[in-house]
Parts: structure tokens; C-alpha cells; sequence
């Protein structure tokens, strides 16, 4: 009997969204009412089923919709989207979508995301250029004869770096822009190609889980919640340490094993295939020329430029985009690569990553498809009345899992605050607890699920080295079960502190 094959990224995702497609006939539909600042004419707008309003932008005005957030959160600029209106909810007209729907939720998806989907062609063409110059070769074979013997602190440092990154300013969907530079590192250093994936994306997700001074998850959060960012912050900290020291040991212990034996490695039955998408970096012997340097430090320089962009001033995806791709060109002009040879091995590194770009778009479709069938709000509704009740223990681990529940269905961390937080954060008074209980619950349920969403970023991770999903779900789950408990039981500690 010939072997079922698991299912690919892309059939995966349209499986979800065709699930969440018959969800929209079974989920009544509902909405609250929003609220946003409008800077320009210093008031607020108030969007309802009946249209918009506008209305003051005073304290008052706040405290009478019960909206507990202060007032300069908004006027300020930290609370820029749109948020829900407490007590607002009401039952609409059911809008069920149909097959066409489905079948245009991809490449709606596709259109929302152009903006992190050019960012992965480009940076695709930035790689395509930098391998056919022979540079990354040539620094690959450096650092693992530099590495020899130590291998073990490439795990510490890229994970150690990357969590830095989701910590302070969110880094996530940066990170693909890392996996085909690292991972053939991880090569060369004779572990798999999980490892090198662990590296990155659990980097990325202990970072933004446990965040202190993300602006994207803990500031908007908190703001959201009527609270100071720092409140909490020293828990957070604690979490962040300690959920890096199980995940390094973790990923450390699953290395050691498969660098002793590689027969060991969940996928060494795809060791030469994984091996075969980065034969030039695993078998060079090309030397380091000052022009080969020179082209490395090109490329080296496009990651921080980008880092000290998103950190300093401001930039998103257009700005990185056209860092990586100015990069591409002086590269090119560097190695004196002739013009048509350019842009053809441009275009072949972009295709190399369209894979990739898919599965960003079609996972977002499956948000559009909740969206237009108005099931969102309905899903919060329910989920902020499963509380009411509880002892402070019980609130705090239900909540987290709330969160992570929720996730599946929102995976932008500021999206899920300023929806879920003016909602979520006043039955912490009612149980007694600090609101900082409710946003470090968002934070971690958000987290945890996020090592497994497959609506987040994890499928196009896996396709870079096309390793499936399920060989990440045998690899992932005992630490994802360990941070799981650990969690639930700070959670819990951390309710009567």
C-alpha cells in the first residue's frame, strides 16, 4: 500500500480556509462598534451599524463609552487602529460565504499582503546575486572552519540575537529574510536543517511572546488596556530568560543527537534533498577576495540598515524592500555582474522564494474570509463571557489559552490588541486581578500557539527548506507542552502575587 504523503503548505492553508469558510454558516454574525482618532480634525469616530459618528475627543466621552484608556494614548499616536467599543456588540445578518468567495480569499489574501510579499521576492533576488558571486561560499566555509569544535554556539547566538529582536521592536516577518543565509551555516556545522529553523523562528517566537519593549505587542497592549507598558515588565523579563534557557537547552539536546548520529535527524530522509537546495554553500572551496568582502559587507549592511530603520526611523515593508533591492544592485555592480546576467539570476532567486510568497497570501485570505463573514467579533463575544466567575488562578490560565484560541483566527499582535484589549482587560477588574494579568495573557497565548499557527508564519518558514509541517509538529511538541505548563503555572503564580 503506497504511503499517504502529508498534505503540502499550500493545501493546508486552503483546507483551514475552506474550514473557516463553512464556520461563517455555523457562527452567528456580529460586530461592536469601533472607535478611532481622527487627528486632523482632533476628534473621535465612532462606527456602528447605523454608520459613523463623530464625537469629542475628551475623557469624558471615553469614560461614558467605557472605554478605560487614556485619552493622550490616542492624541499621541500610540493607538492609531481602529478599537472595539465595550458593551457595543450587536447580532447581524448572517453573511455566510460561498465557494466563489473561497476561491477568491487567496488572492485577496495575496493583494493585503503585497507588501510582505515583495519583501520576499527582493530579498530572494538579493540571495539569488550574493551566491552566484561566490561570496556566501566563500564566508560560509570561513565561519565553519572558524566554528569548528564550538558549533554549539551558533545555536545560542542567532537564537539569543533573534529573541533580542521580538522582544524590542517585534522581529517576525524579518526573520524570513534569514533562513536561506543560515541555515546553510547550520549545514556546514553538520546539524540539520531543523535546527537552524528552530534557531530563527523559536528565537523569533520566545522574543515576541515574552516582549518588554515591542511596540507592536506590549506598548499598543497596554496602552489598549488603560495601563503603562512598564507595569509588568519585570515579569516579562523573568519569562523571557527563562522560556530562552528551556528552548536553547531543548534545541541544544535534539543538535547534540544529531550531529553524533545523523540518522537521528526527524528529517534524514531529506538530508540530501535539503543538502541538494544548498550544494554551493555545503561543498565550496572558494577563497575570500577583497572583492568577494566587499560584497559580503554590501550584504551584511542591508540587515542592519534594516534593523536600525524598523528601530529608529519608522520604516516598515517599502522601506526594507528597497534596502534589500539597492543592495542587490551594488552587489551587482560590486562582482560586475553584466546586466542581463542580473537580472536573470534577480528574477530565479525572486522564483526560488514564490513558494514562500504564496503561502504569506493565502494564510492572510483566510483572515479576509472572517472578516466579510463577520465572525470575528462574534468569536470575542463568547470568548470575554467564558470568564465571568472564575477565582484569579483559573481566570489567568483561561485567558491565556483564550488568546491562543483567538490567534488562530487574528495573528497580527497589534491587530489582536486593539480588538480584544477594551474588551478583554476590565473582567480583570471584576476578578480582581491587575489588567497587566490580561496583557501578559495576550502576549503568552499568542506566543505559545504561534510556534504551531499554521495561519502564521511557520509554513512559509518550513517551505524555504521545504520541510513539512508535520515533521515540525514531531520536532516542536514535547517543548511546546513543557512552555505550555511553565506558563499556565506562572500564570497562575503570578494572579496573587
Amino acid at each position: 500500500m503506497k504511503k499517504i504523503k502529508f498534505p503540502s503548505a499550500q493545501t493546508i492553508l486552503l483546507l483551514i480556509a475552506a474550514l473557516v469558510t463553512l464556520l461563517t454558516w455555523l457562527i452567528p454574525a456580529g460586530k461592536y462598534d469601533t472607535l478611532v482618532y481622527n487627528k486632523e480634525t482632533n476628534s473621535f469616530i465612532q462606527t456602528s451599524t447605523n454608520g459613523t459618528t463623530n464625537l469629542p475627543a475628551t475623557q469624558e466621552k471615553l469614560n461614558v463609552l467605557g472605554v478605560k484608556i487614556p485619552l493622550e494614548k490616542f492624541t499621541s499616536g500610540d493607538i492609531y487602529k481602529a478599537i472595539n467599543i465595550p458593551n457595543t456588540y450587536k447580532k447581524l445578518e448572517a453573511k455566510p460565504q460561498g465557494v466563489f468567495e473561497f476561491i477568491k480569499s487567496p488572492i485577496k489574501g495575496i493583494i493585503e499582503a503585497a507588501d510582505i510579499i515583495f519583501l520576499v521576492l527582493i530579498i530572494g533576488g538579493l540571495i539569488g546575486i550574493i551566491n552566484s558571486t561566490g561570496a556566501f561560499d566563500a564566508g560560509i566555509t570561513w565561519l565553519a572552519k572558524v566554528l569548528k569544535g564550538r558549533e554549539y554556539w551558533l545555536i545560542i547566538l542567532v537564537t539569543v540575537l533573534v529573541a533580542a529582536g521580538g522582544t524590542t521592536f517585534g522581529f517576525a516577518e524579518e526573520t524570513i529574510a534569514f533562513f536561506p543565509i543560515l541555515i546553510p551555516v547550520f549545514l556546514a556545522a553538520k546539524y540539520d536543517a531543523l535546527v537552524g529553523v528552530a534557531c530563527i523562528f523559536i528565537g523569533s517566537s520566545i522574543g515576541t511572546m515574552c516582549s518588554t519593549i515591542n511596540p507592536f505587542s506590549t506598548i499598543i497592549g497596554s496602552d489598549s488596556a488603560g495601563i503603562n507598558w512598564t507595569t509588568g515588565l519585570a515579569g516579562r523579563t523573568i519569562m523571557l530568560i527563562s522560556c530562552l534557557v528551556i528552548s536553547i537547552a531543548y534545541m541544544m539536546r535534539y543538535a547534540k543527537r544529531v550531529k553524533n548520529d545523523p540518522t537521528k535527524s526527524i528529517i534524514y530522509d531529506q538530508q540530501q534533498e535539503i543538502a541538494a537546495l544548498f550544494s554551493n554553500t555545503t561543498t565550496t572551496t572558494t577563497k575570500i577576495t577583497p572583492r568577494l568582502s566587499l560584497a559580503l559587507f554590501i550584504f551584511a549592511m542591508c540587515f542592519v540598515i534594516m534593523i536600525i530603520g524598523v528601530v529608529a526611523l519608522d520604516w516598515w515593508f517599502i522601506e526594507m524592500t528597497a534596502t534589500f533591492l539597492v543592495g542587490a544592485i551594488l552587489i551587482g555592480v560590486v562582482a560586475n555582474i553584466k546586466e542581463s546576467t542580473f537580472v536573470d539570476t534577480f528574477v530565479k532567486g525572486a522564483g526560488d522564494l514564490l513558494g514562500v510568497a504564496l503561502i504569506i497570501g493565502i494564510a492572510r485570505g483566510i483572515t479576509v474570509i472572517m472578516a466579510d463573514g463577520l465572525i470575528s467579533d462574534t468569536m470575542l463575544y463568547y470568548a470575554s463571557d467564558v470568564t465571568n466567575g472564575m477565582n484569579k488562578g483559573l481566570f489567568a490560565s483561561v485567558m491565556t489559552c483564550i488568546y491562543a484560541g483567538l490567534s488562530f483566527f487574528i495573528p497580527s499582535s497589534s491587530g489582536m490588541a486593539v480588538l480584544t484589549m477594551p474588551i478583554m482587560s476590565p473582567l480583570a477588574d471584576g476578578v480582581g486581578v491587575g489588567r497587566e494579568i490580561v496583557v501578559n495573557a495576550y502576549q503568552y497565548g499568542m506566543g505559545l500557539f504561534y510556534l504551531i499557527n499554521p495561519t502564521g508564519l511557520i509554513l512559509a518558514s518550513l517551505a524555504i527548506v521545504k520541510v513539512g509541517f508535520n515533521k515540525w509538529l514531531k520536532f516542536i511538541m514535547p517543548l511546546f507542552i513543557i512552555l505550555v505548563v511553565f506558563t499556565l503555572i506562572v500564570m497562575t503564580i503570578s494572579s496573587y502575587i
